[in-house]
């Protein structure tokens, strides 16, 4: 799998702020940073986890200042997604040539050389140990009422989505997974995430509940 490092501990980490349209439920750490505290966009009640800044800008009662921690946090998540980008050899390239509706994705090394587009649902099939890396070189967007399913003990804390474009989940959706984006992630009405939101701009919510999920 990749390395997380302390990035691992939060559900959503972005560079450039996080907005949102309420209500969200968060059920773990929320970060920003090197971007004011005041770019985070959630309130204290949405948020079961800390809530993590580099200023004393943001929501209170409940946000942490810890700049350091944000750093280390962020640098982690770079080095992450450069992990993810650089594994090589795919088990996996261009199927569906970047459209995957109803696919059945075995554990390994999927590739895309360009955009990546889920219309329909699809279903990872493989045991609680196997581990899945998607490398998308352009965009990733997942239809309205899609959704992601896990079977035969797959688990989404060994699901990576290394994204170079950005991230749309529509409306409804949801989605199981790390997501390491490059750019932006939108989650649309209603869509839920069970896994963890990294980007390197924006992270856009829209009544959203997002998981961390378990060790």
């Amino acid at each position: 799998p990749i390395n997380l490092g302390s990035a691992g501990n939060f559900a959503i980490l972005s560079k450039s702020g996080i907005t949102n349209v309420p209500p969200s439920l968060i059920n773990g750490d929320v970060g920003t940073s090197p971007i004011t505290g005041a770019a985070l966009l959630l309130t204290c009640p949405q948020v079961i986890g800390n809530m993590y800044t580099v200023d004393p800008a943001g929501p209170l009662p409940c946000r942490i200042t810890d700049a350091p921690g944000l750093t280390i946090a962020v640098l982690d998540m770079q080095t992450a997604y450069t992990e993810a980008a650089g594994r090589t050899n795919p088990d996996y390239l261009n199927e569906g040539a970047g459209v995957i509706g109803g696919f059945k994705l075995r554990p390994g090394l999927h590739k895309w050389t360009s955009t990546l587009l889920i219309p329909t649902d699809i279903e990872l099939n493989g045991s609680k140990d196997d581990v899945w890396i998607f490398q998308v070189a352009g965009t990733l967007t997942m239809s309205s009422a899609v959704r992601i399913n896990l079977s035969g003990g797959a688990q989404a804390k060994n699901i990576f989505w290394q994204v170079s474009g950005a991230v749309t989940l529509g409306t409804t959706s949801h989605f199981e997974g790390n997501l390491l984006g490059a750019t932006s992630i939108a989650l649309l009405t209603k869509a839920t995430v069970n896994g963890r939101l990294f980007a390197q701009t924006a992270v856009t919510l829209q009544m959203n509940t997002v998981t961390v999920p378990l060790k």
